[in-house]
């Protein structure tokens, strides 16, 4: 039983680890993408234009942002997890400490290399927070909450609030440029392939006996690992987790 519990410990612990570095590095890397000055990914494009047009600090835009689209649940019924409330406070005040420590740069041979370096930690970042498993981003909610609620699928729906988000933010000042369009081509890859760098084993439970304690009954076509893994009930998730093979990627 205490070695059970103790892996278990070490399995939570690493889960928090994973969970705010993840969270602390994609601040960091909205950040680069900032200083790169060569286009933002999309949500950050509409915090730029909020930030040049309150004079508020991006990070600052951010959590702002962050909160409203987390208001935004309570009618469509999707409950938040640790993810989601630390998602909306550790990514600005990061990506704010990030732009104070990292000064402006001067010509292209600095800010290609800025860019890229920012796109790439912005997968990292992504695989590290999604594999934690502690519920997805306000802003992804917000999608899946659209999809349950309208019908519409998720590539429809994550489109045009993608679309609209980018829109507004180009009218408020925001910053588009070629950094927007390869972050676009490249965060789904690289999602996907820290995802499974990064991903977590679902912690061990034990076999379900059968009757007066004997071992449980085989199925036929069915291996004991799926024997012994708790089925889900039937019907819609509050928390939108995605499965290992999916990516809902945190913005």
């Amino acid at each position: 039983m205490s070695s059970t519990t103790a892996r278990g410990t070490t399995h939570l612990t690493r889960r928090l680890v994973q969970l705010y570095v993840g969270l602390t590095l994609y601040g960091a890397s909205s950040a680069l993408l900032v200083r790169a000055e060569l286009g933002l990914e999309p949500w950050g494009v509409l915090h730029q234009g909020l930030a040049e047009l309150t004079g508020i600090s991006i990070g600052v835009v951010s959590i702002i942002v962050g909160a409203i689209v987390l208001l935004l649940w309570i009618p469509m019924r999707q409950r938040p997890g640790l993810g989601t409330v630390s998602n909306v406070f550790v990514v600005g005040l990061a990506m704010d400490g990030t732009l104070a420590l990292v000064g402006d740069l001067d010509g292209f041979g600095l800010r290609i290399p800025v860019m890229v370096l920012g796109i790439v930690l912005n997968g990292v970042a992504t695989g590290l927070y999604i594999a934690a498993r502690f519920g997805p981003g306000p802003r992804d909610g917000l999608m899946t909450g659209l999809n349950r609620v309208t019908g519409r699928s998720i590539r429809l729906v994550r489109t045009a609030i993608e679309v609209a988000v980018v829109v507004t933010g180009f009218l408020l000042g925001g910053s588009l440029g070629v950094g927007t369009v390869l972050y676009a081509l490249a965060i789904g890859p690289l999602a996907q392939l820290f995802l499974r760098v990064f991903g977590l084993p679902a912690p061990a439970t034990a076999p379900i006996s059968g009757p007066s304690g004997s071992a449980p009954t085989a199925t036929p076509g069915v291996t004991a690992a799926e024997q012994a893994t708790p089925v889900t009930p039937a019907g819609p998730d509050p928390v939108a987790t995605p499965p290992s093979g999916q990516a809902i990627l945190p913005q």
